[in-house]
């Protein structure tokens, strides 16, 4: 597998699908470890019409979904994990320092930062233009 994915490679190891599907292409820094992830944010997301129509801003939880969405390839990518559902089983530190708005191209990264058996944690970090938007630890169990 190639390290970087693009979105037909990202269906192929994520359940996700549109509208839900909220990485647009990924790169495997290091298998296991680090992951890179890119969402396009345009106007023509379905949660714009009403978050909020006059003032467009990506919501907070789904920077995070798409963060999560990105860690879940690293770790789905695997083989022990192919074909596995991934599930959110906690949240720690989860900060958001700036609006996501139409236009922006969302950059995350995700370190694996403990890895037992199907459950683990990740350190996730958004970025627009190289200023930090949102950062968190996920917690996840892969079902």
């Amino acid at each position: 597998m190639s390290n970087m994915l693009n979105i037909n490679d990202i269906k192929e190891i994520l359940p996700h699908r549109y509208p839900f599907l909220l990485v647009d292409k990924i790169n495997i820094v290091s298998p296991g470890e680090k992951v890179i992830g890119y969402k396009n944010v345009t106007i023509n997301e379905p949660f714009f019409q009403g978050h909020f129509p006059q003032e467009p801003v990506m919501p907070g939880v789904l920077i995070i979904e798409a963060m999560a969405q990105t860690g879940a390839v690293l770790v789905l990518s695997e083989e022990k994990f192919k074909g596995k559902t991934p599930y959110f089983v906690g949240l720690n530190k989860v900060k958001f320092r700036k609006k996501v708005i139409p236009g922006d191209t969302l950059k995350m990264e995700v370190e694996t930062v403990r890895m037992r058996s199907s459950m683990g944690v990740g350190k996730a970090k958004a970025y627009v233009e190289n200023k930090l938007v949102a950062e968190g630890e996920l917690m996840f169990a892969i079902g």
